[in-house]
């Protein structure tokens, strides 16, 4: 895993396209970083956020297809 010191507090979330509208598990991610990609609780905006290698969140991403 990366290091959590990217500065998020201007970051652009994007919810999953798998979230619905009920309230459901909501996933969320920022694009802005080419190095790492943020994760987090769109249920918990001021939660913690999983930061993880870019290389990672493809192979996972990939894994789920």
């Amino acid at each position: 895993m990366a290091s959590n010191a990217h500065d998020l507090s201007t970051a652009v979330w994007r919810k999953s396209s798998y979230s619905n509208g009920d309230g459901g598990n909501c996933l969320e991610v920022c694009d802005a970083h080419t190095s790492v990609v943020p994760v987090r609780d769109s249920k918990v905006p001021d939660g913690p956020v999983l930061t993880v290698t870019a290389a990672a969140w493809t192979s996972f991403v990939a894994s789920l297809k």
